[in-house]
């Protein structure tokens, strides 16, 4: 049986995506028998671009585009063989990047 913690770390553009998807983490730990800590939220990071409208004679006219990257953390505490197993064969959706650490 494996001790500690499994920390998963979980970044998506779309808020209710990423919502989604730690819900599921969740309810497949406390199903299998592990308890959780979180989901807590990271700050969200906000990437914008600037991008000219007229390279020459409208120089001032700028449009700005903005992207939102959300993360969440996600502790499991004292994971059984059961959950590890769960958790790698659990389906999650495209557009979610996950990182685990043991």
């Amino acid at each position: 049986m494996p001790k500690g913690r499994i920390r998963i770390r979980l970044k998506s553009y779309d808020h209710r995506l990423i919502d989604e998807t730690c819900q599921k983490l969740a309810d497949t730990a406390i199903r299998t028998g592990a308890s959780i800590i979180g989901p807590i939220p990271l700050p969200t990071k906000k990437e914008v671009y600037v991008v000219n409208k007229s390279p020459f004679t409208d120089k001032d006219a700028r449009e700005h585009f903005g992207l939102k990257i959300h993360k969440r953390l996600l502790d499991i505490i004292n994971p059984t063989n059961q959950t590890i197993d769960s958790l790698m064969h659990l389906e999650l959706p495209a557009g979610v990047e996950v990182e685990v650490k043991m």
